[in-house]
């Protein structure tokens, strides 16, 4: 809209990377909803989220209508995406052999983001390769460990 302004969110220092596949879990019926809401509110000034993680975000709103494309824009501008940088392209480079290549530079931008050792996801693969890289992942409503069983 004209003239309008949308804030952007205060950002602390990032503590904890999100993917697309744990952003998802903003939209309504998404399974684990709860769950992943009631770890992400208090953190959200802390979330980092990519360019990459708002693309898988929209696209699956989109794919589920009207509210799913709200709760998604509710979303993304609550969040404040970091820069997918040099360093985090070169980390997921090295990741293309175990991931697909937006999995890798999630994986890759946790890793090259100043103090973020944790990854929010609830894809399997990208969850098992991030912890035999040494990241914390968190998956709320889901067990810890349980990309391995």
């Amino acid at each position: 809209m004209p003239g309008r302004t949308v804030p952007s969110p205060r950002r602390v220092r990032a503590t904890a990377y999100a993917d697309g596949s744990a952003l998802s879990r903003y939209l309504p019926g998404a399974p684990e909803r709860r769950a992943w809401t009631a770890w992400a509110a208090p953190r959200e000034a802390g979330l980092a989220v990519s360019v990459v993680s708002l693309v898988e975000l929209r696209v699956t709103g989109a794919l589920l209508g009207h509210d799913a494309r709200v709760a998604a824009l509710e979303a993304e501008l609550r969040l404040g995406a970091v820069r997918l940088s040099d360093r985090a392209v070169e980390h997921a480079a090295l990741l293309l052999d175990r991931l697909p290549p937006f999995a890798a530079l999630h994986v890759g931008a946790t890793r090259a983001e100043p103090g973020v050792r944790v990854l929010a996801t609830y894809d399997g693969r990208t969850a098992a390769v991030a912890a035999e890289l040494g990241l914390a992942v968190v998956t709320p409503g889901r067990p810890d460990g349980w990309w391995a069983s």
